[in-house]
């Protein structure tokens, strides 16, 4: 008769103790981590929404052959159609028949956008209220946009916490780009912090 060894299978308490300790210290390395990559993939799809829509605008422009506005609006009120405090509490696209930037009777309502994540901020040079962009695909004026996750409320953009949006004189808009890798965007193709973005508000205009 065969005679089964004179022990339990499984894991011991000091076996056990030292898989739970390696677990707890993958675990502290890797949710840091994984939180700033969640991070910085909600900044960047905000920015690219920010893009698409003055895109859409844009492109809505030429095949009206008529002005269409992108105006920030009141994000606590669903029937508001004016001027919010701060970009970042959403904005429409619209049709502008008369070019003045406001959403008026006549007008028509092409999309509308809600407010950013709310430790967010986006903020416009030379673009307070609105951007309208002509039939020919240019807007009022060149300028840019600075959207920060300002969850420390310094106003000044850290690594990975900023994106830069930049309209340019014929009305084309790009993302500005990191030249020197160091999560900043720059204000050019120059790759130094010295043209580093270094304020939440922008003041870069735009080529």
């Amino acid at each position: 008769m065969h005679m089964q060894p004179d022990y339990n299978l499984g894991f011991t308490l000091i076996e056990l103790m030292v898989t739970i300790a390696i677990a707890a210290i993958l675990s502290a390395v890797a949710i840091p981590s994984f939180t700033s990559t969640i991070s910085r993939n909600r900044l960047t799809n905000s920015a690219n929404e920010l893009v698409t829509t003055l895109n859409l605008a844009r492109s809505e422009a030429v095949k009206r052959a008529m002005s269409v506005t992108v105006r920030k609006v009141d994000g606590n009120s669903s029937t508001n159609r004016s001027a919010g405090a701060n970009w970042e509490d959403g904005w429409d696209v619209f049709t502008d028949a008369d070019s003045d930037g406001n959403f008026e009777a006549g007008d028509v309502l092409i999309r509308t956008f809600g407010p950013l994540h709310s430790s967010y901020t986006l903020r416009g040079n030379n673009f307070s209220n609105f951007i309208r962009f002509t039939a020919s695909g240019q807007s009022n004026n060149k300028g840019s946009f600075v959207i920060c996750d300002n969850s420390d409320g310094n106003n000044v953009p850290e690594a990975n916490t900023s994106r830069l949006i930049i309209v340019n004189a014929v009305g084309r808009v790009r993302m500005g780009i990191d030249a020197n890798n160091d999560g900043i965007p720059n204000t050019d193709t120059t790759a130094s912090a010295a043209s580093n973005i270094t304020s939440c508000t922008p003041t870069f205009t735009g080529p």
